[in-house]
């Protein structure tokens, strides 16, 4: 865009006297960053978000110890920051704190993160359930007959309600799915109940997310971090691999096609990535290659965190253009294997031996290939990482309190709300039922009578959606009735409407 001012270049070390940036029209080409326990991912995750930040791209990262809350607080003087800023040779380096958004699923540590039964759908939902084949043909015909009768799944109670429905009196409408069986429909419910106590149930309602709160800038026009608070979560190793994993189909579902831009719309990473490979069923780890490489054309750049490269499946690594190799340690056959995989990654470079090199880097030294301007990865270089502007560590309760009362989305998300859907749906119908049965009356049929869709004289019109994510204002609160509008646009319309919005990963399967 002509006038504009050039997008800086992230810096992410030197080798030498030699500084190493990553090139931000490159960045959306995804990226790795891996190590060992101990050798420095999550500073390097740090200042690569601090980076992508002050670029003014929105950062979505999801913090799993707690430490990556220092990114709200500026850091403090130290003497080995001071030695690191002059041997990379950082003319501006500064402490500064970088704008933060907490999220938390249990509502507890930030805003809560929710989405409606709908908006997930049947494939993800069959992967957090972990639901064999004939369960979630099950799952998939609930689905339709929802869809057809115009009933809203919101919930989980709304969930278990159409369960009840079908195990009692759907036979007749799952019939023309093909039947379900009564075993099928309590093993789902007995997985709904396990999924209770995960905490699941919180993840489910409304107000639902909406993605555009992830991806703004503040008035400086720093793109703002998101952090979802994943101390708690992380101990549910399923539950964290497909909400993240939602989150991703959801960003691919919404967002509109870019051209080649000078830097990304969104950057996400994705902290202990093996449990995406090691907990997501199969059905699900055959698409996220396709969400990967597809998902670059919208403008996001996904960066996978984990400890080797071999925990992540060929087909993905290779859509990971950006690397950073932290050291591994090579005290077994299978450590031995490890380091040969990560060095195979790498662009060679004649001036060492990367697979020697690997197990002799330094804390906060890393094996570094960009992709320069052609989209070429470059020759592999030894890093030494730049220190971030913001605080290493966690904040405390009371720093972590005051970020949370300034935030330009308090008040938007923070109270939940209950809206008439399946479940009070279907408990009138009974209701009804019995009446008519009191009354001595003809008993109605089993199938359930389509809702009437919204009178379109009635129906809000959407607003255009904004030509590139803005600031939000601090007084610019949503009412729980505007939260309301949102979630009825998104759940209500035509059957066909919501079977398309049942998410990328099920149209990828074509379902």
């Amino acid at each position: 865009m002509s006038g504009a001012s050039p997008v800086p270049p992230i810096l992410i070390g030197a080798a030498g006297s030699t500084k190493v940036f990553l090139n931000p029209a490159m960045a959306n080409r995804h990226g790795l960053i891996a190590g060992a326990t101990g050798t420095g991912k999550t500073v390097t995750l740090q200042v690569l978000a601090e980076q992508f930040s002050r670029a003014g791209v929105p950062v979505v990262l999801a913090d799993v110890k707690g430490d990556l809350s220092g990114l709200a607080a500026a850091g403090k003087p130290h003497a080995k920051v001071d030695e690191r800023v002059e041997r990379i040779g950082i003319e501006d380096y500064r402490q500064e704190a970088s704008p933060v958004v907490f999220w938390d699923l249990y509502g507890e540590q930030g805003h809560p993160l929710r989405s409606t039964i709908s908006e997930f759908g049947p494939l993800l939902l069959a992967g957090f359930l972990d639901l064999n084949e004939v369960q979630t043909g099950t799952l998939y015909t609930l689905f339709r007959i929802a869809d057809d009768a115009g009933l809203l799944l919101v919930d989980l109670k709304d969930l278990q309600a159409m369960l009840n429905w079908m195990k009692d009196e759907g036979a007749e409408a799952a019939a023309a799915h093909g039947g379900v069986s009564k075993a099928s429909i309590s093993a789902i419910q007995r997985r709904l109940l396990m999924l209770e106590e995960q905490g699941g149930d919180r993840f489910f309602g409304e107000p639902a997310l909406a993605l555009a709160d992830l991806m703004h800038s503040d008035f400086s026009g720093r793109g703002v971090i998101s952090i979802l608070d994943a101390t708690r979560l992380i101990r549910e190793p399923r539950l964290y691999a497909l909400f993240l994993l939602w989150l991703i189909s959801e960003l691919f579902e919404e967002l509109p096609e870019v051209g080649d831009a000078d830097k990304p719309r969104l950057v996400f990473f994705f902290d202990e990535a093996h449990l995406l490979f090691d907990m997501a069923p199969k059905p699900l780890l055959e698409k996220v290659e396709q969400v990967v490489r597809l998902i670059r054309s919208k403008g996001v750049g996904i960066y996978f965190v984990t400890q080797s490269p071999s925990d992540v499946p060929d087909a993905v690594l290779g859509q990971l253009g950006n690397r950073i190799q932290h050291a591994l340690r090579a005290f077994t056959p299978k450590d031995q294997k490890a380091v040969k995989v990560a060095a195979q990654t790498f662009r060679a470079n004649p001036v060492f031996d990367t697979e020697v090199a690997i197990t002799a880097l330094a804390v906060g030294e890393g094996l570094v290939s960009v992709l320069d301007a052609r989209g070429s990865p470059t020759p592999v270089e030894q890093v030494l990482v730049a220190p971030p502007s913001s605080r290493i560590g966690p904040l405390d309760a009371a720093e972590r309190s005051a970020v949370l009362q300034r935030s330009p989305l308090k008040g938007r998300y923070d109270t939940s709300f209950d809206r008439e859907s399946a479940f009070e749906m279907l408990a009138a119908k009974a209701q009804r039922r019995a009446a008519e049965a009191e009354a001595g009356e003809p008993r109605s049929g089993r199938t359930l009578e389509a809702a009437p869709a919204p009178s379109p004289a009635r129906r809000p019109a959407p607003a255009p959606a904004p030509a590139r994510p803005k600031a939000v204002p601090r007084n610019n609160r949503q009412s729980a009735s505007e939260a309301f509008v949102k979630s009825t646009l998104r759940s209500v319309g035509s059957s066909l409407g919501r079977q398309i919005a049942r998410g990328l990963l099920g149209s990828l399967l074509g379902k």
